[in-house]
C-alpha cells in the first residue's frame, strides 16, 4: 500500500470567508477505527463550534493537529489509513502536514474571499454572495434575525456540485433594513430578485425558520421558477411557538441579556461563542434594525402563537415540487410535534427528525442537512 491509500482530514472550510479553524478536542484516540460519518473532532469558528466527520473509514494513524491550536483550511490535521500502509509513509506525510501547521496563514491575496453582489428588488438593496461555477442553482434563504453567514457549514460543502447563493434578507446583514410591512410577499420579493440577478431560471430553494415561510411563498407564486424545497425547522406548521425566544431577541440590547436568548438556538449552548454574540449585537445596533425585527416579529406572532400559516402554502402547491424538512429532536422555537403537520400538507414530503440538533440543524449537524438538501435536489430530476 502506498500515499494513495492515506486519507487526510483536513482543517474545513466552514463559510466562504473561513480561512483557518481551531481544535478545540479530539473525539478519537490513534489507532481507533473509524467509519464514514464517526466524529473525529471539535472545530471552531468565528461564528460557532462545529464536529468534523469522517469523510471514509479506517484506522486513525496519526493525530497532527494539538488541542487549542489554529489550523489553516484544507490543512491536514489527521491521517487515516488501512493498518498496512506502512508507518514511514505514515511519518512523511505526517512531517509535512506538521510543517504546514507550523507555517500558518500564507498571505491573503488581493481580492480572495467571497464577493457580495447586489440586486434591487421591490425598491430595496438585497445582498448576496455565491460559490461554486457549475451544476444546478441552490439559493439559501436564512431565518429571523440571520443573515447568508448562517449558513456557512452548508453553503461550501454544497458548493462543490451545484452553484450556491446565500442572501441577506431585508431587514438583515448588509441588505436594506427597511421590511415595510414585513409580509411575506415583500421578502418573497428579494428571493426571486436573486433569482433574477444570478440568471437562474429555476432553482433549488432552502430556507431556515422564517426563511422556509418565505421560499414557500416564492415558490407559490412562481412554481415554475422552483425545483425543489427544503425547509429547516420551518414556520407556519402549527401554533406552537417560543414566542419569548422572538421577542427577546428583538429587545436585547447587551450580551448578557443577547446570550441566553441566542443559547436557545441550540441544543447544546456551549456552541454560541463570543464572536457570534459580538456580531449579533453589531447587528441589532445598525439603523433601522430595531424596526425591521420588531415588524418581522409581528409577521411570526399572532400573540403568543404562530401567525404563518406554511400548511396552507404547501397544499396549494398540490405536490408540484419535491419537498425535504429537516428539524431538530431538541428544536425550542418550534417543536418538532409539529414536523407531521407537514406531511399532512403534502404527503409526499420526506421529512427527518434529527436527533441531538435543536433550531439550527445546518449549523449542527451540517452532514445530515446536506444529505437533505441533495435529496430534495436528487427527487426533482
Amino acid at each position: 500500500m502506498t500515499e494513495s491509500d492515506v486519507t487526510p482530514v483536513s482543517m474545513p472550510k466552514w463559510g466562504l470567508s473561513m480561512r483557518s479553524g481551531k481544535l478545540t478536542g479530539w473525539l478519537v484516540a490513534e489507532g481507533d477505527s473509524v467509519a464514514a460519518g464517526d466524529e473525529l473532532a471539535d472545530i471552531e469558528t468565528e461564528k460557532i463550534t462545529g464536529t468534523l466527520e469522517a469523510d471514509t473509514s479506517g484506522v486513525v494513524r496519526r493525530m497532527i493537529a494539538k488541542v487549542g491550536e489554529d489550523v489553516p483550511v484544507s490543512t491536514a490535521i489527521a491521517l487515516i489509513a488501512p493498518a498496512e500502509v506502512p508507518d514511514a509513509t505514515i511519518d512523511q506525510l505526517a512531517a509535512q502536514a506538521r510543517a504546514a501547521i507550523d507555517a500558518g496563514l500564507p498571505e491573503e491575496e488581493e481580492g480572495s474571499g467571497p464577493v457580495v453582489e447586489t440586486v434591487e428588488a421591490g425598491g430595496r438593496k438585497i445582498c448576496y454572495a455565491g460559490a461554486g461555477s457549475s451544476g444546478d442553482v441552490v439559493l439559501l434563504v436564512h431565518g429571523y434575525g440571520g443573515d447568508r453567514n448562517s449558513w456557512l457549514f452548508l453553503q461550501e460543502p454544497l458548493a462543490a456540485r451545484y452553484r450556491v447563493y446565500a442572501l441577506d434578507l431585508p431587514g438583515h446583514g448588509t441588505s436594506s433594513k427597511d421590511v415595510g410591512d414585513g409580509s411575506l410577499a415583500l421578502l418573497a420579493d428579494a428571493v426571486l430578485g436573486v433569482l433574477d440577478a444570478v440568471g437562474a431560471p429555476r432553482a433549488h430553494l432552502v430556507g431556515h425558520s422564517l426563511g422556509a415561510a418565505v421560499v414557500l411563498t416564492a415558490a407559490a407564486r412562481s412554481p415554475e421558477r422552483v425545483a425543489s424545497l427544503t425547509l429547516f425547522a420551518p414556520a407556519g406548521f402549527g401554533e406552537l411557538v417560543n414566542a419569548g425566544y422572538v421577542r427577546g431577541f428583538a429587545e436585547a440590547q447587551t450580551r448578557r441579556e443577547l446570550k441566553p436568548v441566542v443559547g436557545q438556538l441550540f441544543a447544546d449552548e456551549q456552541l454560541v461563542t463570543r464572536q457570534l454574540v459580538d456580531d449579533l449585537l453589531a447587528y441589532k445596533r445598525l439603523d433601522g434594525v430595531d424596526a425591521a425585527l420588531a415588524a418581522l416579529a409581528g409577521t411570526l406572532l399572532d400573540g403568543d402563537r404562530q401567525r404563518i400559516d406554511s400548511a396552507a402554502t404547501l397544499r396549494a402547491l398540490g405536490g408540484t415540487v419535491p419537498v425535504a424538512v429537516a428539524w431538530g429532536g431538541a428544536d425550542r422555537i418550534f417543536p418538532p410535534e409539529q414536523a407531521p403537520l407537514v406531511v399532512a400538507a403534502e404527503p409526499s414530503a420526506v421529512v427527518r427528525v434529527i436527533d441531538g440538533a435543536g433550531h439550527m440543524p445546518h449549523m449542527e449537524r451540517p452532514a445530515e442537512a446536506q444529505a437533505a438538501v441533495e435529496e430534495a435536489i436528487v427527487r426533482a430530476r
